[in-house]
């Protein structure tokens, strides 16, 4: 059972806490009246998630300072000014500075150095190493993108920081061991008053995910266990070796659903975590970029309450965790606990994370702002979403030139290829004239690879009609509106659209029902269901990311390409962006067979 603290909860413990004379904290007990207070000792403790790769308050991909709707500010930088105003707050006190992972992937910052002018090559120091070490972290956990670009660029990435990397559930397929440091035990002074020093154990889980998702990095070398079962595995350990407090830096959400379905441990099991695993204090957790201030949860065997937090994402927010603890019969025991987020955006950037990584912030700048082709015309991806765009066809024609090349010659040169591809950002824009490499990576944002598989036509029709189903229901004269005709609480990158085949999606029909033509190109001769067709898709997809039916299976091409920078390479190639070379409209809207648009 999960619940979070509410108006009438704290109001309870206002009273308690008054009576007791300690901090308002939730878990504060009451006091007997003319019972002396004992003597108090608190722990504070701050977390970051998801940084993704971002040091600078910057947009690579707009090369402006970031903002949003929201007036949200990104970067460790940023980060860094919290912690230290907190720990110059605390000073003397015992504070602590944890991340859940998802931290050298995100940016061209990022990827410039995994992939332009890869550590590994150079022995350059990672731009996430360099501001990390400033702020001096206590632990990072591996979030499940730590893996995107290799075991080795991750290892030399680890023995770059100045601190420990973290995942328990990280296991070496050969040994059976911890391929990573499972946990820290953290001996922190708690500011006189003569009490013992606190032992503070952080437990770091992984997403089990990373075993389809990168697949091709970690198969045969790397299996990851569920999280639940291995916080329950290592959590005794931790007490047993003299941990007062246990925190757990997780890289999951606390949904307790999974994207790839339930072939593989649990992706989102942070609540399932707290009320299954005795012996835990807290959960500092990410992966899902929510804002999660404070959520406590009841352990189903001990009925403690479990403090969870999540600071959202790109260092947008910082949580704050404090503890306030006593001594009983020689042991510690966790009196109080509360949680907050703080944001980012009000404070300046601090100067010594910006200096360290000055540089590398120069030279990506200057990447990414290298042209690489002209564009007859604008293309943007703003309505890529409910229409067939110039800008999608782009990706999918690269797609299905790659493979289509790379099978000539083989057994698959017969079959018709077809690609898919999805708004991935739907603010991305080639304007007409110059376009340089930031346009390009604002319309491919993620660091997926390319792959291709077999499908037969009626997987092709059942896979567009699980994309379909995110479409709103517009009845034939029922107004549309445009805003709303997507789902807003779907991301947009789940939208996938096919090149190679004609079809129509009703929006007046039944999810499952939606895909009322599905043609051959340029034809009116049906898709046959037993018709064969290479598809290329990226690699999220195809290991099962989204839980799209069908695509799961063996390639029949993973050359480990990325998708970006063959679009990249296209471009540069050609040196003009026309879409009189790539755009063929297939696919519509309608309703009862009249389009939308």
């Amino acid at each position: 059972m999960t619940s979070s603290s509410g108006a009438s909860r704290r109001q309870v413990l206002a009273v308690a806490a008054a009576a007791a004379s300690v901090p308002l904290i939730a878990g504060a007990p009451a006091r007997a009246a003319g019972k002396p207070a004992p003597k108090t000792w608190d722990l504070t403790v701050l977390g970051t998630s998801d940084t993704h790769g971002n040091v600078y308050n910057w947009d690579y991909y707009k090369d402006a300072e970031f903002d949003d709707k929201d007036h949200n500010d990104v970067g460790v930088a940023k980060l860094a000014t919290l912690v230290n105003q907190i720990r110059a707050e605390r000073r003397g006190r015992a504070t602590l500075v944890l991340d859940a992972g998802d931290t050298i992937q995100g940016t061209p910052l990022a990827t410039y150095y995994a992939k332009q002018e890869p550590i590994t090559a150079t022995g350059e120091t990672h731009p996430m190493a360099n501001a990390m070490n400033v702020l001096k972290y206590d632990a990072v956990t591996l979030g499940n993108h730590e893996f995107n670009y290799g075991l080795p660029l991750l290892a030399t990435w680890i023995e770059q920081l100045g601190f420990p990397a973290l995942a328990a559930n990280a296991v070496n397929e050969k040994t059976g061991k911890p391929a990573f440091l499972p946990y820290v035990i953290k001996e922190v002074d708690l500011g006189g008053h003569g009490a013992p020093k606190l032992k503070v154990g952080i437990l770091g889980l992984t997403n089990p995910g990373v075993a389809i998702w990168d697949k091709g990095n970690v198969e045969g070398k790397l299996v990851f266990p569920g999280m639940v079962e291995t916080a329950a595995k290592w959590v005794p350990v931790m007490r047993q070796r003299g941990a007062d407090v246990v925190i757990i830096s997780a890289h999951g959400g606390d949904s307790g659903t999974s994207s790839y379905g339930p072939e593989l441990p649990n992706e989102n099991p942070v609540a399932l975590i707290a009320e299954q695993v005795p012996g835990i204090d807290a959960i500092l957790f990410g992966h899902a970029h929510n804002e999660v201030q404070e959520k406590f949860v009841t352990n189903l065997t001990t009925g403690e309450q479990v403090l969870t937090s999540e600071p959202s994402k790109w260092g947008q927010r910082l949580t704050r965790m404090d503890f306030t603890l006593t001594r009983e019969k020689g042991r510690w025991k966790v009196i109080g606990k509360g949680a907050t987020t703080l944001n980012s955006n009000t404070v300046v950037e601090d100067p010594a994370v910006l200096a360290a990584v000055r540089g590398q912030h120069v030279k990506t700048v200057d990447y990414v702002n290298e042209v690489v082709a002209q564009s007859s015309v604008e293309l943007s991806a703003v309505e890529s979403r409910y229409k067939d765009t110039p800008i999608l066809d782009f990706i999918n024609h690269v797609q299905t030139e790659v493979v289509t090349a790379a099978l000539a010659g083989t057994a698959y040169a017969g079959l018709p290829v077809l690609s898919l591809a999805a708004p991935f950002s739907r603010t991305a824009v080639f304007p007409q004239g110059d376009v340089r490499i930031r346009d390009v990576a604002g319309l491919y944002v993620y660091d997926n690879t390319l792959e291709a598989v077999v499908l037969t036509g009626a997987e092709v029709r059942a896979y567009l009609e699980y994309s379909a189903k995110y479409f709103k229901t517009f009845p034939v004269g029922t107004p549309v509106d445009v805003a709303n005709i997507n789902d807003l609480n779907v991301p947009d990158y789940n939208y996938d659209v096919f090149s190679g085949v004609d079809y129509d999606i009703d929006v007046s029909k039944p999810v499952g029902q939606r895909i009322t033509r599905l043609v051959l190109p340029g034809t009116d001769t049906p898709v046959a269901a037993d018709a064969q067709f290479v598809v290329a898709v990226n690699n999220y997809r195809r290991s099962g990311g989204g839980n799209f039916p069908g695509i799961v299976k063996t390639q029949v091409y993973n050359e480990q390409q990325e998708i970006r920078q063959l679009l990249i390479d296209w471009a540069q190639a050609k040196g003009v962006i026309d879409p009189a070379d790539f755009f063929v409209p297939n696919w519509r809207l309608v309703r009862e067979g009249v389009p939308v648009f």
